[in-house]
Parts: C-alpha cells; sequence; structure tokens
C-alpha cells in the first residue's frame, strides 16, 4: 500500500464484484474502455444525483450502465474527438443509415479497402460517411488504437483480423435508445466548469499518466495529454468539488497521480489490460479511483 494512502486513511480493501445484466452497447474499441471494471465501479456510483456529466467520452462503457440505472436523468456527454462526438450523433440520429455504410466497408474489407479509407480525406466525406469509415477503421486496425499523425491523419496500420467484427447490429440499436435525450458536445474539458452545479455526478476517464517513463503499457500513453493538462484537469476537479459537484476520476496508479489527488478518497481497482507492443501480452495493472464523497 502506497504512503499517500497511509496518510489519507483510506486503507485498501478488497472491492466486491458485482453481475452487471445490463448491456453496454460499446460499438468502437477504446484504450482503457471502463466495460470490464463496471463490476467493480458499482458501489462507487452515487445513489442520488441530479445531472449526469462525462468530459472523456471514449467508448462510452459508465455512460451506458448510468442510463440503464436511471433513464431519467440529464446526461451531459462530451469529447475533444470531433470524429467520436460525430459517430454518437449519427447514431442517435441516424443508427439505421449507419448500418447500411458499415455492411458495405464489412462486405469489401480487405488490405486494399482499409488503406484507401485511411488515406481518404474526411473533408471529402459527409458526416454519415466520415462516421462510417471511423467505425470501420476502428475495427480493423491494429489493437484498437486511435492514433494520428502531425498532420491530423489517422496511420494506424491493418489489424491481422480474419474476419473483424466491423460491429454488432443489436448493440447500435441500444445505443440509439440510450443516446435519446441525451445532450452531446464537443468542447475542452475545462469547460465542465461553467457547466454542471451542485449536486451533479460527474466522471472523469482522461488519457491516464504513463505508469512509468519507460513504461511498454501503451493504452495509457498519450502524446497530446501531459503532467501540466493532468495539473489543469486536477484543478477542475478542485473546483467542482468546491461548487458541491459529486466527483469520480480514473486514472493510473502512479506516485504522481496519488500526489496530485491527495486530498482525496482513493480507491484501487484491478484491470487486464496490453502490457506490450505487439498485443499479444495481457496482465492485471492497478488503476485509481479518485471520488469527493
Amino acid at each position: 500500500m502506497s504512503e499517500t494512502l497511509q496518510k489519507q486513511g483510506f486503507p485498501e480493501r478488497s472491492l466486491k464484484k458485482h453481475q452487471i445484466n445490463n448491456t453496454i452497447p460499446t460499438f468502437i474499441k477504446w484504450a482503457g474502455g471502463k466495460t470490464q471494471l463496471l463490476s467493480q465501479f458499482v458501489d462507487f456510483f452515487p445513489k442520488q444525483f441530479n445531472k449526469y456529466f462525462e468530459p472523456f467520452l471514449g467508448s462510452g462503457a459508465v455512460f451506458f450502465y448510468i442510463k440503464n440505472s436511471y433513464p431519467d436523468k440529464e446526461f451531459f456527454l462530451s469529447d475533444n474527438n470531433q470524429e467520436l462526438i460525430n459517430c454518437y450523433e449519427i447514431i442517435k440520429y441516424d443508427a439505421e443509415g449507419l448500418l447500411d455504410l458499415l455492411k458495405d466497408h464489412r462486405s469489401k474489407h480487405c488490405k486494399e479497402h482499409y488503406y484507401f479509407q485511411r488515406g481518404l480525406d474526411i473533408k471529402n466525406l459527409s458526416k454519415m460517411e466520415s462516421v462510417a469509415r471511423f467505425i470501420y477503421l476502428n475495427k480493423t486496425c491494429f489493437n484498437g488504437l486511435y492514433r494520428v499523425n502531425s498532420k491530423g491523419k489517422f496511420n494506424v496500420p491493418i489489424g491481422s483480423y480474419k474476419n473483424p467484427s466491423v460491429f454488432q447490429e443489436k448493440d447500435l440499436k441500444e445505443a440509439q435508445r440510450l443516446l435519446q435525450g441525451v445532450t452531446l458536445k464537443t468542447m475542452p474539458f475545462e469547460e465542465i466548469i461553467n457547466i454542471a452545479q451542485q449536486k451533479d455526478f460527474v466522471y472523469f476517464d482522461p488519457p491516464y499518466h504513463p505508469l512509468s517513463q519507460t513504461s511498454s503499457f501503451t493504452s495509457y500513453t498519450s502524446s497530446s495529454f501531459s503532467e501540466k493538462d493532468q495539473s489543469r484537469l486536477a484543478d477542475v476537479y478542485r473546483e467542482l468539488d468546491k461548487k458541491g459537484c459529486k466527483l469520480m476520476l480514473s486514472n493510473s496508479y502512479s506516485d504522481f497521480i496519488l500526489e496530485l489527488y491527495s486530498d482525496y478518497r482513493i480507491e484501487k481497482v484491478s484491470a487486464k489490460r496490453m502490457i506490450n507492443c505487439n498485443g499479444n501480452g495481457r496482465g492485471a495493472i492497478a488503476e485509481a479511483v479518485i471520488l469527493n464523497y
């Protein structure tokens, strides 16, 4: 157990794993996705809150679970990735049209089709076409990575899947159902300060701080989210805490993160993540959950 946790008075404990009966219709692969952690997260979610906010949406696993559990609440979902938010918007309003394009991609899948799609300029595509391309590449690329070069172009090579599952129709339709009445927006995480109010529940799932400078655990590494960004996020967390929001944040179980949130309750959960660059190795990794309640 870390000295940080000992000083806080939050001892490590064995978390009960709950059975998750609701369908979690995540339709994309996303580094650090939370589907596998929901059984450990259940006891952390507040029983009462007003609105729900999630400023790092990703694959949306936590949102889908909360929406199933609290269908009458108001939900505000955001991310700074425009293509990702476009996916949710298209599924919300026209899942059937998207399915038609995804079926076409699936029937044409091969190395040539993959690299042709990867090389397209999305400025020349309709929003629907761009979203179908995004999901197709996400489900057929190497390890489901999302990575762009300095020009903002997706540059992940094709994966070695023999028969990739480009989509599950039932998941897209369930996602469409759960997205009805939900507000979606592309915005930086700092803007949540101006929106969330007292007794609202905010869940943060930012790009994780690397476990070490030499760590081969690539799922958490993000060249676009620095330690300075992590510190800015901690400032946002503290400001929302002062407003009386209920806050939950996931990050790596690193000394930097434990120190950054040393004034708050910190719990440890265990996740199976990719731990080498070829994607074949998986191991149990400790992750931190920071709570202000």
